[in-house]
């Protein structure tokens, strides 16, 4: 059975797959064809390579290595071939290498073995690697060089309102359920918010335009 995700064009290069309503991959499109940041959950590449709509997708970026980001990398790697570049935070890669002992969330068995482990400053096509630690030990975000887009993983949450994912939040908890380091996740929060991005894009929860005021809000509200 093919599992559905639904395709929201958020910005003119890039397009929000959301499966089952509320975890978040997206295509970021590039000169040479796509960049597929996150995978989402199980059963979901053929939906993928579907919505991806016959533009080849070159490579895998992912923010971090919890199941609900990196749980249809196998299936994908096997429909995209071995030439699909797969990069992954090197703590997290670290962790799903079994050198580094797992944390908290969902840490599934993968094949896959990412080709890079990424750091800060790193660049995947128009993509810059921002070191964002906290939900995870390596968890990493996205900034679009081109316009600002930043595609923040499990940072930030926007079911409801803008949240930082170190507290609970009654609409959207089980980010936060997984946060390894609270207060490290709190300064990446605060990191991010420093980048002055003009859409916000996350692991759960519909777009952010112009997300100054959100951020803001979500970082004064106490913990």
């Amino acid at each position: 059975m093919l599992i559905q995700v639904k395709a929201t064009q958020v910005s003119p290069t890039i397009t929000q797959l959301t499966q089952y309503r509320f975890v978040n991959a997206y295509l970021v499109r590039e000169d040479d064809g796509l960049t597929l940041v996150d995978t989402t959950m199980g059963k979901a590449a053929d939906a993928i390579v579907a919505a991806a709509g016959g533009t080849p997708i070159r490579r895998i970026a992912l923010t971090h290595g919890h199941g609900d980001h990196v749980g249809a990398l196998d299936a994908l790697v096997g429909r995209l071939g071995p030439e699909v570049e797969v990069s992954m935070p090197e703590l997290d890669a670290q962790i799903h290498a079994g050198e580094h002992e797992k944390t908290s969330g969902s840490w599934p068995e993968l094949r896959t073995t990412p080709g890079r482990r990424l750091i800060e400053g790193d660049r995947v096509g128009s993509l810059e690697v921002v070191a964002a630690p906290g939900h995870t030990p390596g968890h990493v975000a996205f900034l679009d060089t081109r316009d600002r887009t930043l595609l923040a993983g499990d940072v930030f949450t926007s079911y409801g309102r803008t949240e930082v994912t170190d507290h609970f939040y009654w609409r959207f908890p089980f980010a936060a359920m997984a946060t390894w380091h609270r207060a490290t996740d709190r300064e990446s929060a605060r990191k991010l918010r420093g980048l002055d991005p003009s859409l916000l894009l996350v692991g759960h929860g519909p777009a952010v335009r112009a997300p100054a005021a959100a951020m803001d809000a979500a970082l004064a509200r106490k913990r």
